[in-house]
């Protein structure tokens, strides 16, 4: 158990940085998923939370990586922030892969394969990312909890 206890051991610095940065991804991750509902044609509006949102998610693995975390809070945090990050990144290239078959061998190429839609992205953007990100949030806060009990 004496691991546990040097998963807690981060800098002021990084960890000021690490909340401060988690929490307005938090709120442009609630923004994102608001605007993806909201009935708005204006690309450039709705696109502006995401590019924030994805930033601002690189911004935090970069910051968990240099941070001195260890062990599996470590892995669970960059779990959940990975996962919404590869959620967006996998929908951009589902669309971009079915536009680009469509492109080069025409409108009715999904049709004429049997599947409809490619179906890889979009099986990782809609289930496993999903899931993932849930299981980086409940192991980051029983593990925080764990830390707090014990110091």
């Amino acid at each position: 158990m004496e691991p546990e206890k040097k998963l807690i051991k981060v800098s002021n610095k990084f960890s000021l940085a690490i909340k401060t940065i988690f929490l307005l991804w938090v709120v442009f991750l609630i923004v994102t998923v608001v605007f993806f509902f909201l009935p708005i044609t204006d690309f450039l509006f709705t696109a502006v939370p995401g590019i924030i949102f994805l930033l601002l998610g690189i911004a935090l693995i970069v910051l968990i990586a240099k941070s001195g975390l260890r062990g599996l809070l470590r892995k669970f945090l960059l779990i959940t922030v990975a996962a919404p990050i590869g959620a967006v990144v996998s929908v951009a290239l589902h669309n971009f892969i079915y536009g680009v078959f469509i492109y080069f061998f025409g409108a009715d190429f999904w049709e004429r394969t049997g599947i409809g839609e490619e179906p890889v992205f979009f099986t990782i953007a809609i289930f496993i990312c999903p899931v993932a990100f849930l299981v980086g949030v409940v192991g980051s806060i029983v593990l925080l909890i764990k830390a707090r009990r014990t110091a």
